[in-house]
């Protein structure tokens, strides 16, 4: 909303002290005084023309990418993402070098040719003992985090028991020495400038891939859900999807980016001013938001944010938010093209001015947006397409092997099943052998030859003789009898005792089959 009359006439005032035009400025500041006179203003009133002022002009919040004023000083550390996997250590670095006074210095004075050349990370060795200690300690944490995702990684992929050179696959990481993982050196400061300085130059390249990547699967995500429709649905469903492009596409006509007639719109609705005061570098001073007298990448798509409202609304079905930061991330690579000479991704004051007085920022070419450019090729859809072809065929084929491994996983289950109640019922007779108390004959071992041990009580008939027990075997105690004589005739003979009181005083009391056995181990020498 526009301030009421007096206000704004103050606010335009103020601007005006900052205007390279004295006499107006001179001729603002009197009516300032004259108004001042008759008009009696509120205490908030008066302070705000304090603020005015002092070089602040109040200026309306970005709706997407700018903090709220009071605590937006405090928050631009962490605010600012360069999405690189090391961002934070990147920032940290820089936070704690920009604390020390000779750096910072260095830091500023220095070109984006001499800083890439590694001529700023000689200064390192001129900082403070206090930051150095920190480096050190910040460097310490980082390579601990790797080492943690390098562990968790190969726990992932199954190698629990393999040992883990760290130290080899630290060199993937070049932003780092990691043959010092202790101590930040000017080494350490020149490879973290190189690698972020080479990363952030492929960062927007890799971004727009992902993006065409992404809207390939959207069209066929939606040529795919086409083929399950029949004739009718198909039809009402491409009417439907022509609507949708046709109701995105009608939208207010955007501004070519960093034009003079996108900057007013800005200065105009963002910052409440009028149109006819513009002034570059007033402009440039209320929207360097951090005050380091540059527009970074941040501060730039922040003033698009109007243009990109005409398109996008994320409450229609039509409007896709992924294809509006892509749209961002065209207009702030656009005004970077044609206004960062030096290619440091920064624009200065003096780059701003220069590209104000060119043609191309006073009568700008119309700016076609994303519907007018289609992200990709037809030959990238088709290439796009046998990748997927591929890939599910591959996934195919390993679903096929995680099954035969899954089946053999389950047989060997059952095996080890199998087993286990075979031991369970080995177990469960032996208690049951313990518990009854039946022990096993006794074993004898006798050197020489061995004597067979005789039982005529126990001696068992084969079945065939329990069927014909009187047809085939004699009678159990005539057999015993007869056996037993037979052994004592062979014992006469070799020259052993044959009767009880013949034997050693300790065996006599043993069965005759042991006695005898005894007796044969007393007689050996």
């Amino acid at each position: 909303m526009r301030p009421t009359l007096p206000l704004a006439q103050l606010a335009r005032s103020a601007v005006s002290e900052l205007a390279p035009d004295e006499a107006k400025a001179e001729q603002m500041s009197s009516r300032i005084h004259n108004k001042m006179c008759w008009v009696r203003l509120s205490s908030w009133a008066l302070l705000l023309l304090q603020l005015l002022c002092s070089e602040a002009v109040p200026i309306s919040i970005d709706k997407t990418k700018v903090k709220e004023p009071e605590t937006k000083a405090e928050e631009i550390p962490v605010s600012v993402d360069t999405g690189l996997h090391y961002d934070r250590y990147l920032r940290e670095v820089i936070d704690f070098l920009e604390k020390d006074q000779h750096f910072r210095e260095k830091l500023h004075n220095t070109d984006m040719e001499d800083i890439k050349q590694g001529k700023l990370a000689k200064e390192l060795d001129f900082v403070s003992h206090h930051v150095r200690t920190k480096l050190d300690e910040l460097k310490r944490q980082e390579v601990n985090r790797l080492r943690t995702l390098i562990k968790a990684k190969q726990d992932i992929e199954g190698g629990n028991d393999i040992a883990v050179d760290h130290q080899a696959l630290l060199k993937q990481f070049e932003y780092l020495n990691h043959m010092n993982p202790h101590t930040f050196e000017v080494d350490d400061l020149d490879r973290l400038i190189k690698s972020a300085t080479n990363d952030l130059e492929n960062y927007d390249k890799e971004r727009h891939e992902e993006f065409k990547k992404y809207e390939m699967m959207k069209e066929h995500d939606r040529q795919e859900h086409l083929k399950t429709l029949d004739e009718e649905e198909r039809r009402k469903e491409e009417e439907h999807y022509e609507e949708m492009k046709k109701k995105h596409a009608d939208h207010p006509k955007v501004n070519h980016p960093g034009s003079q007639n996108q900057l007013k719109e800005v200065w105009e609705d963002a910052d409440g001013l009028d149109p006819e005061d513009f002034d570059p570098k007033t402009f440039f001073k209320l929207h360097d938001t951090n005050g380091d007298g540059f527009f970074d990448e941040q501060e730039l798509e922040a003033l698009f944010t109007k243009e990109l409202e005409k398109i996008y609304d994320p409450t229609n079905e039509e409007d896709d938010m992924v294809e509006m930061e892509e749209e961002r991330l065209r207009m702030r690579e656009h005004v970077m093209n044609e206004v960062d000479s030096n290619k440091d991704r920064l624009v200065s004051l003096d780059e701003f001015l220069v590209a104000t007085k060119k043609k191309e920022f006073l009568e700008p070419d119309s700016w076609e947006t994303l519907e007018q450019n289609q992200a990709y090729t037809d030959e990238e859809m088709r290439e796009f397409e046998e990748h997927l072809v591929q890939q599910e065929q591959d996934l195919n084929l390993k679903a096929v092997d995680l099954q035969k491994q899954r089946d053999e996983l389950e047989k060997q289950q059952e095996q080890l099943n199998a087993q286990k109640i075979e031991l369970q019922q080995a177990v469960e007779h032996m208690e049951r052998l313990k518990s009854q108390k039946v022990d096993p004959p006794p074993e004898v071992h006798v050197e020489g030859n061995a004597l067979p041990e005789i039982y005529p009580v126990d001696i068992e008939l084969h079945p065939e003789q329990e069927a014909h027990p009187q047809e085939h075997q004699p009678a159990p105690q005539d057999t015993a009898q007869e056996h037993h004589a037979q052994q004592i005739q062979d014992l006469a003979q070799e020259g052993l005792p044959q009767t009880h009181q013949d034997l050693p005083p300790g065996h006599r009391d043993l069965p005759p089959g042991h006695q005898e056995a005894a007796q044969s181990q007393h007689n050996v020498p």
